[in-house]
């Protein structure tokens, strides 16, 4: 594959092949590459700014002195003594979860460099960012850098002045890169986002395919495999591919209760996307994901013609803009990112509001994963989608005139249909949503989702599926096929001069739908689509038969259908999401803002994310505690040492000031 290929975005065997998640690490770059194409490079490498090496110690002491939290949560520390131990570990952990803390705390621990395995170095800058202002002495290595940086960052891990290098695969695996870990001492290797080594997969990356090297060549050093989304199926190719078979495999509980999902019905979906800002996350961060590069800037746009600050993210835009684009949400408050599937992974800015869909995604794991991106802090969010009709046809068409062979094809309408099923049920989303990872939830509904807040109604739809399939029958036979339009024109009996000129309001089914709304057969079609009960012709988009509709029109198979409720009957501003963890007083809020706006003056002037400073769940809990002096804050979560250290008397005097 060339390099050229590569940062195109345009990788063979890609799937989907339209929209990479990022631009791939360039290991030999063309000439023209770091004046063209690649993302800026940082003014200078973070390699040695941290205040002081960190304190060895049990990881306890670690994450105490280090992250400034008091205690690990779930399964961190039996996955964190698991591979202190020396141990292989596989971590399959929401986003948002903590996973990083499970490889970063281990490499502090551990004598040696921690080498962590991203695909991702359009975010690895700000990674290394993060970690310095902790005082965790941290680098990467890819294309971005100048030979000065490269060099100096490899100096720093041979004289062990890392404790932690991030590298993509295509750089890890390159020889030069292979006789440099060869001379260094390694902590462990954590292989992130490891769902990409999955070829059946939404972010399939084939040089994972390619890590199997480190087990060969380091057989005594721990490895992780970490991930925010895999089923059984995926978790079974990553233990087989990583070639991680004796190692512990850590499932952490999936839900994320301070999420909302919401999917509704696709009428005026920009409009209703508007509303979903204004009325519930005015002024917040959020992400609204479309299908096509074209739908990205079209929405960017409108929404900025709205006053909404909205940027766009696809593969088609130059890396620069792209780069600049992603820079100015991580490190700006309250823009909205219109994205394609390209942007998102690796994001760890955590007070995104609200992620959004436009547009159906391919696969439950791919919701997941996108809206998984919401709430990373914990406090309440949304997920939103708006799903039509359109949709369905859209992506069964998609799949069926694909390149893909026979078995991609079948693996894709699987994981379609359980996409569909999630769309359509009328039972508790959340649980469904956790059931496809193969989590139980506790047979109740979880009070924040939509069809908790508002179940819908079920209702016998056989007669109009009877209806609906009789009329494909009789044009069939007679050699005509039409779209779900023609379709509803004669069921409805809309006498329209294309249904008289072909002689269809002559058909027995002319008129027997007139009992129905155009809104509402447009639901029962969908419906069939999702059910396997109809299907749409590669190419064409008419609508066919399949094999089961045959009992349907025998009536052997009783069809129950969700029934979509009027729009009108929609409440103008939906239930407030749960209340946050903490809740603040007015003079507690007052405080609050005044420590956000510190943080922005802080964070501008040393060219950080906001997030990298403080957390929002850390200002709260200042301003709820109102801590009079260092030992005060050095008790509040996440405020560790370094960040002690750094920005402890900026906010006492804020604190005070307040």
């Amino acid at each position: 594959m060339t390099s050229a290929a590569l940062d195109d975005g345009a990788a063979d065997g890609w799937v989907p092949a339209e929209e990479p998640p990022d631009w791939y690490d360039v290991v030999e770059p063309p000439d023209w590459y770091e004046s063209e194409t690649a993302p800026p490079p940082p003014d200078e490498a973070p390699v040695g700014d941290a205040v002081a090496a960190p304190s060895r110690g049990t990881p306890e002491q670690v994450l105490r002195d280090v992250w400034g939290y008091p205690g690990f949560r779930g399964d961190q520390a039996r996955i964190i003594d698991t591979v202190v131990a020396g141990g292989d570990a596989v971590v399959l952990m929401p986003t948002g979860g903590g996973k990083s803390l499970c490889y970063q705390v281990p490499a502090l621990v551990r004598e040696g460099t921690g080498v962590v395995v991203s695909p991702l170095i359009a975010l690895m800058a700000d990674q290394v960012a993060a970690l310095s202002a902790l005082g965790v002495r941290a680098g990467f290595l890819n294309s971005t850098q100048s030979p000065r940086d490269r060099a100096r960052t490899e100096r720093a891990l041979l004289e062990g002045q890392l404790d932690l290098l991030y590298l993509a695969p295509e750089r890890l695996t390159v020889p030069a890169t292979l006789d440099l870990l060869d001379r260094a001492r390694i902590a462990l290797f954590a292989i992130d986002e490891a769902h990409c080594v999955s070829a059946w997969g939404h972010d399939f990356r084939p040089d994972y395919l390619r890590l199997t090297v480190l087990h060969e060549r380091w057989p005594r050093v721990p490895r992780m495999a970490l991930t925010a989304t895999a089923t059984a199926a995926t978790q079974a190719e990553i233990l087989e591919r990583l070639h991680l078979d004796a190692a512990t495999v850590f499932v952490a509980d999936f839900d994320r209760p301070n999420i909302r999902y919401r999917i509704v019905p696709k009428d005026a979906p920009r409009t209703d996307l508007l509303h979903l800002i204004r009325s519930e996350h005015d002024g917040a961060a959020g992400i609204v994901y479309c299908l096509t590069r074209a739908s990205v800037e079209e929405t960017a746009q409108w929404l900025v013609g709205q006053g909404v600050p909205a940027l766009p993210y696809h593969a088609g835009l130059d890396a620069r803009t792209r780069a600049a684009n992603q820079a100015r949400f991580l490190r700006e408050d309250g823009l909205v990112m219109v994205a394609t599937i390209a942007f998102g992974m690796g994001i760890d800015k955590p007070d995104v509001r609200f992620v959004a869909h436009l547009d159906l995604p391919k696969s439950v794991e791919g919701y997941y994963q996108e809206t998984g991106r919401a709430g990373r802090d914990g406090l309440p969010s949304t997920a939103w989608l708006a799903y039509g009709l359109a949709d369905v046809v859209q992506q069964r068409r998609l799949i069926d005139s694909g390149d893909g062979d026979e078995a991609y094809k079948r693996q894709a309408t699987r994981h379609l249909d359980a996409m569909l099923a999630l769309c359509e049920t009328v039972d508790c989303r959340r649980a469904q949503l956790l059931r496809y990872f193969g989590q139980e939830s506790n047979g109740e509904g979880c009070g924040n989702c939509d069809t908790c807040l508002a179940p819908p109604e079920g209702w016998d739809g056989t007669v109009p599926a009877q209806k609906l399939l009789s009329t494909v029958v009789r044009l069939d036979r007679r050699g005509q096929r039409y779209g779900v339009g023609h379709l509803l024109d004669i069921l409805r009996g809309k006498p329209t001069p294309r249904v008289r000129q072909l002689g269809h309001d002559q058909l027995s089914t002319f008129g027997l739908g007139d009992d129905l709304s155009e809104r509402e057969w447009r639901a029962v079609v969908r419906q069939l689509l999702a059910a396997g009960l109809l299907r749409v012709e590669t190419g064409y988009g008419t609508l066919r038969l399949t094999d089961d509709s045959a009992q349907v029109l025998r009536g052997t198979r009783q069809v129950r259908l969700r029934r979509e409720a009027p729009k009108a009957a929609r409440p103008a501003r939906p239930t407030p999401a749960k209340a946050p963890p903490v809740a603040l007083d007015d003079a507690a809020t007052g405080l609050f803002e005044a420590l956000r706006a510190w943080r922005a003056g802080v964070a501008r002037e040393q060219g950080l994310p906001a997030y990298v400073v403080f957390h929002d769940a850390t200002l709260r809990d200042i301003a709820t505690r109102r801590p009079a002096d260092l030992e005060a804050l050095s008790q509040v979560g996440g405020v560790g040492a370094a960040k002690l250290e750094r920005y402890g008397p900026g906010v006492l005097a804020v604190v005070a000031d307040g």
